[in-house]
């Protein structure tokens, strides 16, 4: 398991070099000179001078990547060019508001996705199942912004069963006042698409010829597909979870930015907004180490689901 674990992580280490070269050269080549973005529009050639010594955007490209490469090794991305906060603090703040929501969501998601799958799977070609199929097309039809938009004026306005928006200073406060109504609202959007696609995996699973000696040695249907099925169906389920949950935490910057909640995906877009790079860049670096490291953790998952996967 070590030695496996170790020859995963030096197998990462060409892609993260690349990722690295990738985002150097999209943002020093088409991302524009940035001391002409810090020096406003009211500037002179000294100013921006300056400005690029002190951000050693003077320097050789060579050089250039090798300070990126340090920053990331360093953690140290200097500081926010709009804010003048420090990047890594910029990070380490406002992933917590996001973990608040994503965690849960993630959870609850997987959960009744996969109870609903199984239990749609016991009943397949019936009535109930083309109904609940027929309501997963027509949820995933919806746009988020309707979602977003309906929730918050019935739930949230007319109901006042949830804050419109907003953010507490506790832990308990956030997650069960404020993130109650965008956990809710994302399982409204996530369910339907996990479902169809749990709902595969175990029909996959049905047909196979261990199912079948199991019905001929008279176990029950239910039994098959909570115990034998399950098992071999959380083999996909665990890639499709673990592979989306990089993609969530920038994913969710529509409800971060409708509930005011100060999490990774809304900084993404104010740091758009804003043109700040040092902060981009961070995010993006750590996002796709992230993606990387979750890949991993997936087939470690494997083998704890199923010893008989062999890690190669």
């Amino acid at each position: 398991m070590t030695a496996y674990i170790l020859r995963r992580l030096w197998q990462m280490l060409p892609t993260m070099l690349g990722v690295i070269v990738l985002v150097f050269f999209l943002f020093n080549w088409v991302g524009g000179d940035p001391a002409y973005i810090l020096a406003g529009k009211m500037s002179n050639p000294q100013q921006i001078a300056n400005i690029r010594t002190q951000l050693g955007i003077d320097q050789p490209y060579y050089i250039q990547l090798w300070i990126f490469i340090k920053q990331i090794v360093t953690f140290n991305f200097g500081n926010s060019w709009s804010t003048g906060e420090s990047v890594a603090n910029v990070i380490m703040t406002r992933l917590g508001p996001s973990m608040t929501v994503l965690i849960p969501l993630t959870i609850l998601e997987t959960l009744i996705a996969v109870a609903l799958a199984l239990a749609v799977a016991f009943v397949r070609g019936s009535m109930t199942d083309r109904m609940v199929m027929v309501a997963c097309t027509v949820g995933m039809s919806i746009s988020i912004l309707v979602y977003i938009i309906l929730f918050q004026y019935w739930f949230a306005y007319k109901l006042g069963m949830f804050p419109v928006q907003g953010w507490g200073n506790s832990f308990a406060e956030n997650l069960f006042h404020y993130s109650a109504l965008p956990i809710l609202i994302m399982l409204a959007v996530s369910i339907a698409p996990s479902l169809r696609l749990y709902r595969t995996f175990v029909l996959d699973e049905v047909n196979q010829d261990y199912v079948r000696t199991a019905r001929a040695k008279g176990v029950k249907e239910r039994r098959i597909l909570w115990v034998h099925v399950l098992r071999n169906a959380a083999i996909p389920i665990i890639t499709n979870v673990m592979s989306n949950l990089p993609a969530l935490l920038i994913g969710a910057f529509l409800i971060e930015r409708f509930f005011s909640i100060p999490g990774i995906g809304r900084e993404v877009i104010l740091a758009v907004e804003r043109s700040d790079f040092p902060v981009i860049k961070a995010i993006t670096i750590y996002v796709a180490a992230a993606t990387m490291i979750f890949n991993l953790l997936t087939d470690l998952l494997y083998q704890a689901v199923d010893p008989r996967v062999q890690l190669k």
